[in-house]
């Protein structure tokens, strides 16, 4: 799909881990910030603009093994690690992930904005479906068209910002091999 396909094993495990550490980052930042909205748990969702991007310009399996590890190392910084929000976060994250791959799969005019409000979306019901899993009571999905409400302009953020990103990738991709494509 990408750049991955060029990549020697070396090159492309540095790069999962740049980008890992990367949405890490992103994850464990984004925790430290009060939520300002009414609904508890409504975050912008900055890693999932590094797991659309490792779709678009890599592969589908480097994107979910980012997405794994930034779940993991993000939840280890924030102190949740296997805790009820770890589950939450790891649900969502990986259902966020599929969909989003299926989407650029087999939608290609869905566009990066779209893809990534459907990821949003799609992040949203993973994380409830954990907790109706977690605390059964499926009474917890009323709470879902909330949260479906604030997919649009989360995943509509992240989406511009992915894009803006992968302009610049593809701008910087020809200077970085000398026109030759391949990193």
């Amino acid at each position: 799909m990408g750049l991955a396909e060029n990549m020697t094993s070396t090159k492309k495990l540095a790069l999962i881990a740049i980008l890992a550490a990367q949405a890490s980052v992103l994850h464990f930042l984004e925790s430290m910030f009060p939520n300002p909205l009414p609904l508890p748990g409504v975050k912008l969702g900055l890693a999932n603009i590094i797991t659309l991007l490792a779709l678009i310009v890599l592969d589908f399996k480097t994107a979910l093994q980012i997405t794994v590890l930034r779940t993991i190392f993000g939840s280890l910084l924030s102190g949740t690690l296997f805790g009820i929000g770890f589950f939450m976060s790891f649900s969502g994250a990986v259902t966020a992930t599929f969909v989003m791959a299926l989407l650029l799969r087999l939608f290609r005019g869905c566009g990066i904005v779209g893809v990534s409000i459907a990821g949003a979306a799609a992040h949203n019901l993973g994380q409830l479906v954990m907790a109706a899993l977690i605390i059964q009571f499926a009474g917890i999905f009323f709470y879902l068209p909330f949260m479906l409400l604030f997919s649009v302009p989360t995943g509509f953020l992240t989406g511009l910002l992915t894009r803006e990103l992968v302009k610049h990738i593809k701008a910087a991709k020809g200077c970085l091999t000398g026109g030759q494509g391949k990193i």
